[in-house]
Parts: structure tokens; sequence; C-alpha cells
């Protein structure tokens, strides 16, 4: 009999410890759900001239007397560089008619 009693006794506790968390998750189910329909109702009537910050491109300070170095900086950079590759066509052009002698513009000898 004690076997019984220790079995239906188990049965119970276990049923209410079951009733117990599915009443809680039930119960915070529908507070979540409330929560997240008060949520989306205040995000659909929310106003629509709700002021947006300025764009970035607009919060940039103007500065001309740096944009000018810049500018500056940017072109003789430029000229550098082409002048550099004009130096090095010329130098190629002199070792060819240093090597080959005469012509410079055959790439190859006959």
């Amino acid at each position: 009999m004690s076997f019984l009693v220790g079995t239906v006794s188990g049965a119970l506790v276990a049923g209410g410890v079951y009733y117990g968390f599915s009443s809680t998750m039930a119960t915070r189910t529908q507070r979540h759900r409330a929560d997240m329909h008060h949520l989306s109702e205040r995000l659909v009537n929310a106003a629509a001239d709700i002021p947006a910050p300025i764009p970035a491109s607009q919060r940039i300070p103007e500065r001309p007397f740096m944009s000018m170095l810049q500018d500056s900086w940017n072109t003789q950079i430029a000229t550098l560089f082409r002048r550099t590759g004009d130096l090095d066509r010329q130098v190629v052009e002199w070792g060819r008619k240093t090597l080959y002698g005469g012509d410079a513009d055959r790439t190859k000898p006959e």
C-alpha cells in the first residue's frame, strides 16, 4: 500500500510542478503578447514629424584654407609622379641608345 501512496504522491507533486511552470509560462506569454501589441500600436501611430538629426555632410565644417592646401599638395604629388614617369622613360631611352646605338625606337636589335 505504501508503494501506491508513494507513487500517487509523486504524481501529484509532479503534476503540481508542471501546472505551476505551465501557468507561469502562459501568464508571461500573455503579458509579452500584450506588451508587443502595445509597442506595435505605438510604432504604427507614431507622429511622422519626428525631427531627425542633420546629415553628416552638413555637420562637417567648411575649411577653405585646408581645402586649398590639400588641393595644392595633391597637385604637387601628381606632378612629381608624372615627372618620375617621364624620367623613367628618358632613362630607358638613353639606355637603349647606349646599348644598341642609334635609334632608340627599336625594341630589338636586328
